[in-house]
């Protein structure tokens, strides 16, 4: 988060795409650990995994500053990660333990952290929506240039919310960046049994919003999509809309039997996935060989390893604290 590529003419130099691939490798390993550790028992309730949808969290976290906000969807390990929270945190949570981001409250769907500005994960289809509209219209008041960052599926583009909240966002001209991470299925329907008009960003663009769709496999695309609008945001050009077309390489939870679509079909995407993509690239550069791939494999390894061992080791909160942050006792 907050790096600049070298311009060079010709798009974000290689060391700056290998930060983006370790980037995504990290989530890509975490959520891959994480579903072993659901199996095992030890992460229990919801588990969204992010796997495959990784160019699209790495690449709008670029964008940002640390003075914006990110408010994201119940699929929000991966924002999370790239948002900057620290790892260890977040397993802590998965766990339900109090060394969590929310002191294990949260768990998978509702990871948080104030000092990133990262206002979690949302478990109500659309319902960030109208919560990054009012973050945006708090900074619009208080003349701060900030940008809320709002990510969401493309299932949410079905919800009241959704076109309550592109409509106000447009009138009042918030500083808003809507982020749809559209994997096709929703919860598992597919688009084209489901929606009269598949191409979202026309949705957003019946508003008036300036919209527009990115090849959400591609990472370097969509931190340049998302770096042009949030430039636009900052200089007043109100909110802006990125359907990024991606892919979950998972069911939408662990309970998901994926019925909808094939095997074979599914195998197709993985060959064309974000992390596969970029790292061809690098390897036909020059700038990354076997060696070096094991040696992200191997600090990515380090650090979830050490995550694993801070969630284990970690208390759940004892029953004393049950009712913190819930009520308030009256004043003498």
């Amino acid at each position: 988060m907050n790096t600049h590529p070298e311009a060079d003419g010709s798009g974000p130099d290689s060391r700056h795409l290998l930060q983006l691939l370790q980037a995504m490798l990290r989530i890509r390993r975490f959520e891959e650990r994480c579903a072993e550790l659901y199996m095992e028992e030890k992460i229990r309730g919801f588990l969204h995994l992010y796997i495959g949808e990784e160019a699209v969290a790495v690449g709008v976290m670029q964008a940002l500053t640390a003075e914006d906000a990110v408010i994201a969807t119940y699929r929000e390990h991966g924002h999370a990660l790239a948002r900057g929270l620290d790892m260890k945190a977040v397993m802590a949570e998965m766990f339900g333990k109090v060394g969590g981001s929310s002191r294990g409250r949260g768990g998978s769907m509702h990871i948080f952290d104030k000092n990133k500005r990262f206002y979690g994960g949302n478990a109500i289809v659309a319902g960030a929506l109208p919560m990054a509209v009012g973050l945006a219209l708090a900074d619009k008041l208080q003349n701060r240039r900030r940008v809320t960052c709002c990510f969401f599926g493309e299932g949410a583009a079905a919800e009241g919310e959704f076109h309550e909240s592109l409509n106000l966002a447009q009138l009042w001209q918030l500083p808003v960046l809507f982020v749809c991470e559209n994997n096709r299925y929703a919860m598992g329907t597919a688009l084209a049994i489901s929606e009269s008009e598949q191409h979202i960003y026309r949705k957003a663009a019946s508003y008036g919003l300036d919209a527009r769709e990115v090849d959400g496999m591609q990472v370097a695309a969509v931190e340049a999509a998302a770096r042009e609008s949030c430039n636009a945001i900052r200089q007043g050009g109100g909110p802006r809309f990125l359907e990024c077309l991606t892919y979950r390489f998972r069911g939408h939870s662990m309970f998901d039997t994926q019925l909808y679509r094939t095997p074979d079909e599914v195998e197709q995407w993985q060959q064309k996935g974000p992390i596969v993509q970029l790292r061809k690239l690098l390897e036909q550069r020059g700038e990354l060989d076997d060696a070096r791939w094991q040696q992200l494999e191997q600090a990515v390894r380090l650090e979830l390893n050490e995550a694993v061992s801070f969630a284990e080791q970690s208390v759940f909160e004892p029953e004393s604290e049950l009712c913190r942050g819930v009520y308030q006792e009256p004043e003498a």
